[in-house]
């Protein structure tokens, strides 16, 4: 979506282990599906 560009919040200080923005490629709430559909 061009229209919301939400790596304009990581151009400064990078996006590791922040807690201000919501990034979802830093979100685990999947993570227990994950590993059932991994099989682990």
């Amino acid at each position: 979506d061009l229209l919301r560009p939400i790596y304009a919040p990581t151009a400064a200080y990078g996006h590791f282990g922040r807690t201000d923005v919501d990034l979802p490629w830093e979100r685990t709430d999947r993570v227990d599906a994950l590993r059932t559909a991994a099989g682990l």
